[in-house]
């Protein structure tokens, strides 16, 4: 049911995105002169909460455990930097933290700090209505680690590099306040180790469904 949960929602925002996009055209036509969209030299931030939901892959002593990572839910701050009308460089800012789950019991937790940076083309940039996507690179750090089975402290990589893909849709409300849904895909894991000895890998991967609103400066 968790999952069938996390589908439904990843849907109905991926469904709202799609039609943004097709009624991006006709919104620009009747738009207000005064909501003049956005242009080359704009800085773009918006506020998010999220959710961020991991597909979960394992390999060996992990996999055989059924290791598992909760959901979280948190905010998020980004910054949009317009290089030109039409095409932006967005920097993501979160961190979250994440329990651990097994056939043996709870793992405990370690948070992830992941900062992305993406490339972003912007669609009916001069509209009230204007879809995005992106694409970029994601480095996670991986700190404050209290991972742990049974009484013994389970040591994790704390590094890793994986790309990320987005796509959203900013709705401007006033000239300089717009509300903002987003769809991010983040490729990210860790390896595991016992007393000096390899578990395997964690592939968290989540999907990053957010809401939330902005600013144009």
């Amino acid at each position: 049911m968790k999952l069938s949960l996390n589908r439904i929602r990843t849907a109905a925002v991926a469904s709202s995105l799609l039609f943004a996009a097709a009624v991006a055209p006709q919104a620009h036509a009747a738009g207000d002169d005064t909501l003049s969209g956005i242009h080359a030299g704009d800085v773009l931030v918006r506020l998010r909460a999220i959710s961020i939901v991991p597909n979960v892959d394992t390999t060996g002593t992990l996999s055989a455990l059924n290791v598992g990572v909760n959901n979280a839910t948190v905010p998020e701050l980004d910054l949009t930097y317009m290089i030109r009308d039409y095409l932006g460089v967005e920097l993501i800012l979160g961190t979250s933290r994440h329990q651990l789950t097994s056939s043996v019991g709870g793992l405990g937790g370690v948070n992830v700090l992941p900062p992305t940076l993406l490339l972003q083309y912007h669609f009916n940039h001069a509209g009230r209505v204007r879809p995005y996507v992106g694409a970029g690179l994601n480095y996670t750090l991986f700190y404050n680690n209290g991972l742990h089975v049974g009484s013994q402290p389970v040591s994790i990589s704390n590094h890793s590099f994986g790309p990320a893909l987005q796509a959203g849709v900013d709705v401007q409300v006033t000239k300089s306040f717009f509300v903002n849904a987003d769809i991010k895909k983040i490729w990210m894991h860790t390896d595991a180790s016992l007393n000096g000895q390899p578990l395997g890998r964690v592939s968290i991967d989540p999907v990053v469904v957010g809401l939330g609103v902005g600013m144009r400066f």
